[in-house]
């Protein structure tokens, strides 16, 4: 259960970058109903750093609150400095002990810099991807990706896909009403298409965006408890089925099978964590068929059984 976040603010932090983290999880929301959570923002001896914009930044602690936090977020910052000693101590301590990590735009060279993205899939500002995979060989630059999950370790983009990226972790740990509510209460889609592809499934739009694609993919979502053929969407669009499955490719970053199956998965956890309708119930309604082919596509994409899914958020609700 998130609780606990400690912000690593190093010298020349982005003041947009770290305002992401702190608009999520450092406001206290609780008298709305949102979850509230111990919040610092950490710098190296616990004096101040300048940040990218020239004003000083007075923290609230040194790293010590980092040694127990449910999860460490890093901001961007220069990444053209060596980390130091102390900061890469307590990432690879916090790693070690399976807290999430959490790196905003360029602080993703900071967790390359303490060996936590080897191996590793991961992303950052796409300016940077280049070198980000030439400092870490052996990490899987996604370029094109808003956020990246792989393990403990969440990366993100440049600049608002920070959002995109706390929006995730909210969604993870508080379920998917929650986080489409705190995304409402701060103005931000709880999901943007374009820019750099998202590598994650996005949570359901209300209104997708698309330039040529949005009325198709708006029929998707109000029908995914049908059979739908690509053949039926590119006539929906007035394409031929190849241009159909190009554009909708280049609007969405992915093909309409996978982006289907995204929304399908995404609605079934919708009504996982708000009905007690059974399973085979919550298949027809995705538009799964059945019971099994809901598993097997719930398991790949969320890492858990419907079944346990359901559990681990009834008992959230409960502890709440």
């Amino acid at each position: 259960m998130l609780r606990t976040v400690a912000v690593i603010a190093l010298d020349g932090v982005a003041p947009f970058e770290l305002g992401v983290v702190c608009e999520v999880f450092g406001l206290d929301r609780t008298a709305d109903g949102f979850p509230g959570y111990r919040f610092d923002v950490c710098t190296v001896d616990g004096g101040p750093v300048r940040t990218s914009s020239g004003f000083s930044l007075l923290p609230t602690a040194d790293l010590r609150p980092v040694a127990d936090a449910d999860l460490v977020a890093v901001p961007a910052a220069s990444f053209h400095d060596a980390v130091a000693a102390p900061v890469v101590d307590a990432l690879r301590a916090a790693d070690r002990r399976g807290a999430m990590l959490l790196s905003v735009c360029s602080g993703a060279f900071v967790l390359g810099a303490a060996g936590l993205l080897d191996g590793r899939e991961c992303t950052t500002h796409w300016r940077y991807a280049d070198e980000l995979a030439r400092r870490h060989p052996t990490a899987r630059v996604r370029c094109n990706s808003l956020y990246v999950a792989d393990g403990n370790v969440l990366t993100s983009a440049g600049t608002a896909a920070g959002i995109d990226a706390c929006l995730h972790l909210v969604r993870q740990e508080h379920g998917s009403a929650l986080a489409t509510r705190l995304a409402r209460r701060m103005v931000v889609p709880p999901h943007r298409d374009g820019g750099q592809a998202q590598f994650i499934e996005t949570p359901i739009a209300d209104s997708p965006t698309a330039a040529t694609l949005e009325p198709v993919l708006v029929w998707m979502q109000q029908h995914l408890d049908a059979t739908i053929s690509v053949e039926e969407l590119a006539a929906r669009a007035h394409m031929a089925p190849r241009t159909f499955a190009r554009r909708f490719r280049a609007e969405t970053g992915t093909t309409p099978h996978d982006w289907l199956t995204g929304q399908r998965v995404l609605l079934a956890r919708q009504l996982l964590e708000e009905t007690s309708l059974g399973v085979e119930t919550v298949a027809r309604r995705c538009g799964f068929g059945d019971a099994a082919t809901l598993r097997h596509h719930f398991s790949r994409r969320v890492g858990a059984t419907p079944q346990a899914y359901r559990g681990t958020f009834r008992d959230r609700a409960a502890v709440g």
